[in-house]
């Protein structure tokens, strides 16, 4: 039980901060419980996934899905580095490709739902294909170089701006060999997002890429969520039932194999 606190005494605390079940909180800490609310799960628009696959109107007509991190690449000022992966990237679109999640940026920005879950000191983003970001926003920086443990998700530090979450990603494994569809860049990449609700069914998020190897200038591109619908749960699955083979350059459904 809380104990009771005298019209002046409840008057100084609230001054001070919040009371939380039986503890004061001071107004520093109290940002800490003052996060937006994000529950729910998220879908990039335009990318939402029926039966059949993705509305053909994603496909903006090219047989391929409209992916808003990709798109910008097409007519971005990149280096002869930067032109030959990318060159490298189309050839590898027309293969099958199948491994466990898509890395980073890749997961910020398919057709897979998302989930984000904030605490008091780090927010974590996951998706339907058991990809997994630490958002650390308890006052860290990043790692120092030496420090750095380099993966298909990077590392990441955070900060709130009011209901703004800004994150520095370093140390991504090539993410465009990880995942096709991925950003043609380099290990040197260095990503910050920006991301913010602006309505109760609507996340919108700017993603600035520097990479001197790949990018003649920094990249920005902005990703739109939509509250999924239908969903009321987040279900991780593996690859292993993927029949999703090429037929005549389009993505098909096999017919499952007979035991």
């Amino acid at each position: 039980m809380m104990a009771r606190l005298g019209h002046s005494a409840a008057a100084m605390a609230l001054a001070a901060g919040l009371i939380v079940g039986d503890r004061l909180v001071s107004a520093q800490e109290d940002e800490a419980f003052e996060r937006p609310d994000w529950r729910g799960i998220w879908i990039v628009e335009g990318l939402v996934t029926e039966i059949s696959g993705l509305d053909e109107s994603a496909a903006r007509g090219t047989g391929t899905p409209f992916i808003p991190l990709l798109a910008p690449f097409a007519v971005a000022p990149m280096t002869a580095e930067g032109r030959s992966r990318w060159e490298a990237q189309i050839q590898r679109a027309s293969t099958t490709v199948k491994q466990q999640g898509w890395g980073y940026p890749m997961m910020m920005s398919g057709p897979a739902p998302i989930q984000f879950l904030i605490t008091e000191h780090e927010t974590l983003i996951l998706n339907s294909n058991r990809d997994v970001r630490h958002i650390y926003t308890d006052g860290r920086g990043l790692p120092a170089e030496e420090d750095r443990w380099p993966t298909v998700w990077g590392e990441s530090a955070g900060r709130w701006e009011r209901d703004t979450l800004v994150i520095e990603t370093v140390s991504v494994e090539e993410p465009s060999r990880y995942a096709f569809f991925s950003a043609p860049v380099s290990n040197q990449a260095v990503y910050t997002e920006r991301i913010r609700k602006v309505g109760p069914d609507r996340i919108e998020a700017e993603m600035t890429i520097e990479d001197a190897a790949t990018l003649e200038a920094p990249l920005t591109v902005r990703i739109p969520y939509v509250r999924a619908t239908g969903l009321d749960r987040l279900v991780h699955d593996s690859d292993a039932n993927d029949r999703t083979v090429l037929d005549s350059g389009n993505y098909v459904i096999a017919p499952p194999r007979e035991e």
